[in-house]
């Protein structure tokens, strides 16, 4: 939804995707592992608690889960979530991209460069829109849009009136960050940046 025409545009780079929640779902794990066919890329997904409730994860299962699911420490990118979500709202997003954040600052995982979701609702709606002053901005070109799209109709099998479709962004944006500080603070400032540095 979020990167994964950026996956599409890079497919020389050797892509680790890590899904956090609903390793037991007998629906949604072989479709996420059917993506990964798609992407040609490798990946793993965890069994945290993604119920439509949402309630809190303890920060230290988290991290660990995290940690654990990763097949190394080291890396040149690692993409997560926004801490302030892609949408109003979604808890478990928030969460994921704080801990990351958090982890890379302990210096757990290293990485040369964060890059975060960049995205906020559209005006009146719940539909996400890329933000088009973040560091990273693109606009898809039509074959790796159309194959975004149908990662989400046809491999995930959602409705094409479904919220899912009907958001798949056709740009994507990214809040990029070279160093682990400069995450952190803006983590600690409510994880909003206004303009491209």
């Amino acid at each position: 939804m979020w990167a994964g025409g950026t996956i599409l545009s890079y497919p020389s780079w050797h892509w680790f995707i890590v899904c956090l929640c609903r390793a037991s779902d007998k629906d949604r794990a072989p479709r996420f592992y059917n993506t990964l066919k798609i992407f040609h890329a490798e990946g793993i997904m965890g069994d945290l608690n993604d119920d439509p409730e949402q309630k809190l994860l303890d920060e230290k299962d988290l991290e660990h889960a995290i940690i654990n699911l990763l097949p190394q420490k080291n890396y040149d990118l690692i993409i997560s979530h926004n801490p302030t979500g892609e949408y109003t709202r979604h808890l478990r997003h928030e969460e994921i991209s704080r801990a990351v954040i958090k982890l890379w600052y302990e210096g757990k995982i290293s990485t040369n460069e964060l890059w975060t979701f960049a995205y906020r609702d559209s005006p009146n709606e719940r539909y996400p829109i890329a933000v088009k002053t973040a560091n990273i901005y693109h606009s898809l070109d039509k074959k790796n849009w159309l194959k975004k799209y149908s990662i989400i109709t046809e491999t995930f099998g959602f409705d094409k009136n479904s919220w899912e479709a009907k958001t798949t962004p056709k740009e994507e944006a990214f809040w990029k960050f070279s160093n682990s500080s400069d995450a952190m603070n803006w983590l600690q400032n409510g994880g909003i940046l206004k303009s491209k540095s």
